[in-house]
């Protein structure tokens, strides 16, 4: 069942380009995006931004050019912890199953320690930072995200033919493309406890309170029901961050909570507060810097509105919060 003897170098594996795939799919993601626009528009009148969707874009074009660059070093950390595997898994039909479980697993537990801690929050927050929910949302996908990679290492420890991996991984990623919509409700309900949907993650971009930090699963959603951080989509999701950006800069976007890690970092006056710091929570982090910790439900529900229509006054007021003292607000 398993083998005990093989092993791989660079060689046999640099052929195997994770950045092809993407490539190759992303005319057919634009053509949906412009098939949700097309369709959305009517019921959704601010269902796309431009400016917030060239943002998305540029995101993501940068993501696949680094990568590119980063993927030769990328297949060597994975090939050398895939020759310390005690045992390799063969490369069977039934391997990509249990790779998929596996790593979705992984993932799961990589993506919340991403939104418990600053330090991971920092690899992440990009792809929360749009107050717009639609396809294009998901190309969002920080620049500093393999350094997750760490959460991956036991899976290839495990002995998967790196080949299972890489493509499980792709098929993870692909995964996400979807369920970034308003266009699709709430699906029958076998797949709905089973599997992420578009209404569990539009729960996860939101910044409704009773919404934070909820339906981390990547491709399955019972981990999120067996770990107890699963929620069902009962109201109106509002989406962005608790300390919104205001910048469409994609720079900007990516590196934002890195630099303010840093700042936080470089005034602390020690070092088990720099631990803290950096891997505190993200939330409380910005509640308090927003001046709305103890006012939660009352000043959150200002947040995440730009998908919705508003009057000028009604915008500027918006974009007031956490600018002001707390008691000020009156």
């Amino acid at each position: 069942m398993f083998q005990d003897t093989e092993k791989l170098t660079l060689a046999d594996i640099e052929n195997l380009d994770f950045t092809t795939v993407i490539w190759v799919v992303a005319p057919l993601m634009f053509f949906f995006v412009l098939l949700e626009f097309l369709i959305g528009r009517k019921k959704y009148k601010n269902l796309y931004s431009g400016k917030d969707f060239l943002a998305s874009t540029a995101i993501g074009i940068g993501n696949l050019i680094l990568n590119g660059f980063m993927k030769i070093g990328v297949f060597m950390v994975f090939l050398f912890f895939f020759n310390l595997a005690p045992f390799k898994i063969p490369h069977t039909w039934w391997s990509y199953v249990l790779c998929l479980i596996l790593l979705d697993f992984s993932r799961y537990w990589a993506h919340r320690f991403a939104h418990e801690q600053r330090f991971w929050w920092s690899t992440h927050v990009v792809h929360h930072s749009s107050e717009h929910y639609n396809l294009s949302t998901s190309f969002r996908l920080s620049w500093t995200q393999n350094l997750k990679i760490i959460f991956f290492l036991p899976v290839v420890l495990l002995g998967f033919h790196p080949l299972v991996f890489f493509i499980v991984h792709q098929l993870e990623v692909l995964y996400q493309f979807w369920i970034h919509t308003e266009l699709i409700k709430k699906l029958p309900k076998p797949i709905e406890y089973i599997f992420t949907t578009p209404s569990h993650h539009r729960v996860h971009h939101s910044v409704n309170e009773r919404y934070l930090d909820k339906n981390y699963g990547s491709t399955f959603i019972f981990w999120d029901r067996i770990f107890g951080t699963f929620q069902e989509e009962d109201e109106k999701p509002r989406y962005g961050i608790t300390k919104p950006v205001n910048s469409y800069n994609p720079f900007f976007l990516v590196f934002h909570e890195w630099i303010e890690v840093g700042k936080d970092i470089w005034k602390a006056k020690s070092l088990k507060e720099a631990w803290l710091i950096l891997f505190g929570s993200p939330v409380d982090k910005h509640k308090a810097d927003m001046g709305i910790t103890g006012k939660t439900e009352t000043e959150l529900s200002n947040l995440g509105k730009a998908n919705e229509e508003f009057s000028p006054k009604v915008k500027k007021q918006i974009n007031l919060i956490g600018r002001i003292p707390v008691d000020e607000k009156k």
